[in-house]
């Protein structure tokens, strides 16, 4: 008996919409979108299609909800955390959605197809929250909020895609060249530009060459937050 009522709970945990989601952000981050399909989801699950599309109608579906996990993920609080100021509160969530696009290749791709064709789904009042929250408890004018949140939010997202679009880009290199070969290169080929038609990127070639992306991203993040709340 005891042993009828395991199964029937790990048949029920099996085809939880919470465990076909998860599985198919494990499938996404190993074999892509291409790779998420319902016959791979059966597979993994050891269930059949009609228990997932009980749960989920297609794969739009699936695919908002998988970046809708990661995203809640990213942007709450762990239980009993907080942030010491608005500011770092804004630093801890940008970071987090940062190293979860790193970590998760096709989040960026998603969020971006998420929050430009269905702003009025899961994901984008998310990401809004979990940043407006903290641009409030900045005591940024109300009529300030929307301004200071989307800016914010393009320069997290735009900034966490291109890096990594460059991470995935370093993937399909030569396993012998590495991050600070290819730095190294990029940075001696703008060494070598004009002078005349590129001063100001000759001057920074050096600066390409030793930066770190986390915190080029943060100190990003600080030089949008002084133009926030220098007009308030």
């Amino acid at each position: 008996m005891a042993t009828g009522t395991r199964r029937s709970q790990r048949r029920t945990e099996a085809l939880s919409r919470e465990r076909i989601v998860e599985a198919a952000v494990e499938l996404l981050d190993t074999k892509g979108e291409g790779g998420l399909t319902f016959r791979a989801l059966t597979q993994r699950l050891s269930t059949g299609p009609g228990a997932i599309y009980w749960h989920v109608a297609n794969k739009d579906e699936l695919l908002a909800a998988a970046t809708d996990a990661v995203v809640t993920a990213a942007v709450t609080l762990e239980p009993g955390e907080s942030a010491a100021t608005p500011r770092d509160g804004i630093r801890a969530v940008a970071l987090r959605l940062f190293d979860a696009t790193e970590e998760h290749p096709w989040l960026a791709a998603q969020l971006a197809t998420q929050l430009s064709r269905s702003p009025w789904g899961s994901v984008a009042p998310r990401i809004f929250e979990g940043i407006g929250r903290h641009v409030r408890a900045l005591d940024v004018p109300q009529e300030g909020w929307f301004a200071a949140a989307s800016a914010l939010t393009h320069y997290i997202l735009g900034a966490a895609g291109q890096n990594a679009a460059n991470s995935a880009s370093a993937r399909d290199l030569d396993p012998g060249v590495d991050r600070e070969d290819f730095l190294g290169a990029a940075s001696t080929a703008w060494q070598e530009l004009d002078p005349e038609a590129y001063p100001f990127t000759r001057a920074v070639a050096a600066q390409l060459r030793e930066h770190d992306d986390r915190e080029q991203f943060l100190a990003g993040i600080d030089l949008v937050l002084a133009g926030i709340t220098a007009g308030r």
